[in-house]
């Protein structure tokens, strides 16, 4: 049977499998299991059929709690059924999966896991949403990589029907469920090999039908309920053996072979490892090449939690083994270990008495990559590390600093694996500026156009757009089982794709000797070098790497697309990599962005082919200097390749501080290290204990993430207030105030009579904040005048923001001296007058030109200094919360919104509720 390999995401992998075998999917989106939702609701609606060849009806519900009601109800009518969720949205089905189970249900939930809000929201990935189902009666199977995840989708959906246990097939999200990866995929054909028919005739056969009436789910007593709960024992007991089986069933069909417990590593081991998901792909990685250097080393990965088999556990131990380390993606306060722990440790405990008298293993317990916190190969090898030890710590954490309670285990973070053949490349972008979209086609042509395997996982902010987003692709000629980043001075190619971020990050520290750095620039191949940091420069020169520019925004601009770089720096890649001969690689880039934008119109698909065409002539090799002027980089010029000019003298360049040295000083300590990046080096001393947050931090981060920014025109505004009324992210202000407060203003500050029939006589002025606008261009949508003496100019317009912005940031400091308008007799129901009230929801992390904010803007304006808020999950508490710095402001007086993203946590995914303490005035 031939079947194809594919470049696919996991979250696509397992939504194949579970609409071929499903008739009702019932769905609720939630991060990051939302693309299935999506991608079996597309196929439904374009008429894609199942395995009996009827299309699945798909149907989004109020909630993840009605979705699961759906499917209950499905499946009492004798529909094959499935929905796919994660975190909160897991927990609101709970009621419904312990009836599922206790009716003895087949089903299947595609779960891609997810942390829990706890002190605060976090969307990305861990086990404390399946760790809290285990009691329902579930059946728990783990995956470790993309491949799995679609493999053990079938094994689910085939076992659920002859084990009559529903099925809880989870894998980790975004690691797994948004990592891209090279895979066999399987075909119709293996679906319906594997699925028995009679099973299904069985299922519908048990469905409740006005042909064959009864009662299913009565009330019991306490004289009946017990007998009838452990009426079940001989299901779950006979379960294991029936995923076995299954297992067995699809290895024939399909070579790849697994069991409920896989055991890979050295025969004679002394120390294991056993855990589950996508951190078991890093622990065997680094076995395997521990071994080679002559340890005693293995990895036990589970893959059928529950119901948990102790004998075909103890099966795979090896008879040697002298420690065992449970790892735990999840943590349950006050217990006496985390779920995996206590499973091994009863295991042992009552099975090991079977293994001919030696003394059974030492186990310790450990926790790591909670949130997706990353989870290396040094890690890895620091836990084998403190396995030698006499007296290891027990209850651990690993990748953490917690200097509280001392649990963290140490280890070299140096420490590598990785293949020398691999390739290894990171791309710097802005999200919405088609980074990671172009990426992902980039690395699905490399898959499928070439012999080589590849891997590509997205760094994706909570901020959404107008973050920045890190692309981490890899490709070469040997399977990749790396489910961590590309570490530092690893990368042989890195791109950024914004300028500015050279001022706020290390961009060049992944970046490996001899690699190849490429940068989206305003400036050409010749004066590039002396507007780059000190410290990018001396990256540069001591690393020794080929540095190309193009000024990617401008070639989009030209061509209309507007910030839409994505192609640009795509076609750039192929060119400098050689990965594709030019003519294949432009050709393949085409036939994606046919695939990718078709359906927007052919007008679209034909200005991303001009990019494509239009792009290489604007691609240059930079020269960089032979000696390093004075002051501008240390250390001396390298031998290179690279073209080489005579270096000047100009001002030092210097990446700037992530927060201003006058910030308080949890802004400085706490969250300037995490607008940095650098958060994953803060101790756990560093963090509040409750997740309380101070307010107005926002106003810190100074993002600068616009490339133009609007200029204010005074000779025509006629002081509407409606630009600064749309503003999403409260960076333009207007002020009236006396003149004699001019003393002392810049020379560039600007000010007009002020047209307010309650200021005579007082001065107007409007100002933009520099460092935090987003360049969205609604202030110059929403201006109502026309300037008649140039088309197209209104009273606010859009300039470029790199020249004028040390200019501006000076206005604006200005401004915030100026008092505050006295509102006592102002007619509020006036947009003009509205806007002269501070905002005190400012900064915030919603998308550039979102609609939304400027709502919640508004009604701080009004009621700010007397609200409670209390949002739900969603875009909402990105608004609002901290990721890392909050945008609620406060006046004067020390008055503001109090604020929490925990009220209404098991909401909807958007909800805002504004409750003012002065209830007349609302």
């Amino acid at each position: 049977m031939k079947r194809t390999w594919v470049t696919i995401e996991g979250n696509e992998a397992v939504a194949n499998v579970a609409h071929a075998l499903s008739e009702v999917i019932a769905i609720y989106p939630i991060t990051p299991s939302t693309p299935m939702g999506e991608l079996a609701d597309a196929w439904s609606a374009a008429g894609r059929t199942n395995l009996w060849g009827t299309v699945p009806l798909v149907v989004e519900m109020q909630s993840e709690g009605g979705a699961a009601g759906a499917i209950h109800g499905a499946l009492q009518t004798g529909a094959l059924a499935t929905t796919f969720t994660a975190s909160q949205g897991l927990l609101l089905m709970i009621p419904n999966m312990y009836k599922i189970a206790g009716e003895l249900t087949p089903v299947v939930f595609h779960v891609a896991s997810r942390s829990l809000a706890a002190q605060g929201l976090s969307i990305f990935g861990d086990h404390s949403d399946v760790m809290a189902t285990p009691s329902t009666g579930f059946a728990l199977l783990a995956s470790s990589s993309v491949q799995e995840a679609q493999d053990m989708a079938l094994i689910a959906h085939t076992s659920t029907l002859e084990a009559r246990v529903p099925f809880l097939n989870f894998f980790d999200g975004f690691r797994t469920s948004h990592e891209i990866d090279k895979i066999e995929q399987l075909t119709t054909e293996d679906l319906r090999a594997m699925i028995d028919d009679s099973l299904v005739r069985a299922h519908r056969q048990r469905a409740l039908s006005p042909e064959h009436p009864f009662i299913r789910g009565t009330a019991q007593n306490p004289d009946v309920y017990f007998q009838a709960r452990e009426s079940v024992n001989p299901y779950y007991a006979s379960c294991p053996a029936i995923v076995q089986k299954t297992m067995d069933k699809f290895s024939a069909l399909a070579g790849r072979q697994y069991h409920l417990f896989d055991y890979a590593g050295a025969p004679d081991a002394e120390r294991v490892i056993v855990l589950m998901g996508s951190g078991a792909e890093t622990v065997q990685a680094t076995a395997e090449y521990l071994i080679a250097q002559g340890e005693k080393v293995g990895v036990v990965k589970v893959r059928l939690f529950r119901p948990f088999s102790v004998e075909h556990f103890l099966q795979v131990l090896p008879s040697t083994v002298k420690m065992i380390a449970t790892l735990d993606r999840t943590k349950e306060p006050g217990s006496i270990g985390e779920p995996l722990y206590l499973d091994v440790s009863t295991a042992i405990s009552e099975g090991w008495g079977k293994q001919d008298g030696q003394a059974p293993p030492r186990i310790i317990g450990g926790r790591y990559g909670l949130s997706s916190k990353e989870f290396t190969p040094a890690m890895v090898k620091g836990i084998f590390d403190e396995m030698l030890k006499t007296n290891p710590k027990h209850h651990f954490t690993i990748g953490i600093n917690d200097d509280v309670t001392h649990t963290s285990v140490e280890y070299d973070a140096s420490f590598s694996i990785e293949s020398e053949d691999t390739v290894k490349c990171v791309f710097w972008g802005l999200g919405s500026d088609g980074t990671v979209g172009a990426n992902k086609n980039s690395i699905k042509i490399i898959g499928e156009e070439t012999e080589n395997y590849a891997q590509g996982y997205f760094v994706l902010d909570s901020k959404k757009a107008g973050s920045i987003t890190i692309s981490h692709l890899r490709f070469g000629p040997h399977p990749i089982h790396a489910p961590y980043l590309i570490g530092n001075n690893q990368a042989n190619f890195v791109a950024c794709h914004q300028f500015t971020f050279l001022e706020r990050v290390d961009v060049l520290k992944y970046a490996k000797p001899g690699g190849v750095f490429l940068l989206d620039s305003i400036y050409g191949p010749e004066d590039v070098w002396d507007h780059l940091p000190i410290e990018v420069q001396q990256a540069i020169l001591e690393k020794g790497l080929r540095f190309y520019v193009i000024n990617a925004h401008k070639v989009a601009s030209d061509i209309g697309m507007g910030g839409r770089i994505n192609i640009v720096m795509q076609t750039c890649f192929f060119a400098i990599s050689g990965i594709l001969p030019k003519e294949e690689a432009i050709a393949q880039i085409k036939q994606s962005i046919r695939k990718t934008y078709g359906k927007r119109g052919e007008a679209v698909v034909q200005r991303n082919f001009r990019a494509v065409d239009e792009t290489l002539a604007y691609l240059y090799e930079a020269k960089i200097p032979v000696g390093v002027a004075a002051g501008q980089a240390g250390g001396s010029s390298t031998e290179s390749t690279t073209q080489r000019r005579s270096p000047i003298s100009l001002p030092v360049l210097t990446r700037r501080p992530p927060v201003a040295a006058e910030a308080p000083e949890f802004v400085r300590k706490v969250l300037g290290p995490m607008i940095a990046g650098e958060g994953d080096s803060l101790p756990v001393s560093a963090l509040p204990v409750d997740g309380t947050y101070p307010s107005a931090t926002a106003r810190w981060e100074k993002r600068n993430i616009a490339l133009e920014m609007p200029v204010w025109d005074p000779d025509i505004c006629i002081q509407c207030g409606k630009c600064v009324m749309v503003c999403p992210h409260a960076v333009i202000r207007e002020k009236v105030f006396d003149p004699g407060e001019l003393e002392g203003a810049p020379q560039t500050f600007q000010s007009m009579d002020a047209h307010f029939k309650e200021f005579p006589g007082m001065k107007y002025t409007l100002q933009v904040s520099p460092e935090d606008c987003t360049g969205c261009g609604l202030c110059v949508d929403a201006c109502p005048v026309k300037d008649k003496r140039q088309v197209g100019r209104r009273a606010i317009n859009l300039a470029e923001q790199p020249p004028i912005r040390e200019r501006e940031r000076v206005n604006w400091e200005f401004f915030l001296s100026l008092p505050e308008v006295d509102a006592t007799n102002l007619n509020l129901a006036a947009i003009k007058n509205s806007q002269l009230l501070m905002p005190m929801f400012e900064f915030s992390g919603a998308c550039s030109g979102c609609g939304e904010t400027p709502y919640i803007k508004l009604a701080t304006q009004l009621f700010g200094d007397r609200m409670i808020v209390a949002n739900a999950t969603g875009c909402s508490s990105i608004y609002g919360g901290n990721l890392p710095t909050t945008p609620w402001a406060v006046n004067s007086q020390g008055k503001g919104p109090a604020w929490s993203n925990s009220l209404f946590e098991d909401n909807a995914e958007f909800g805002l509720v504004v409750h003012s303490l002065n209830s007349n005035k609302v």
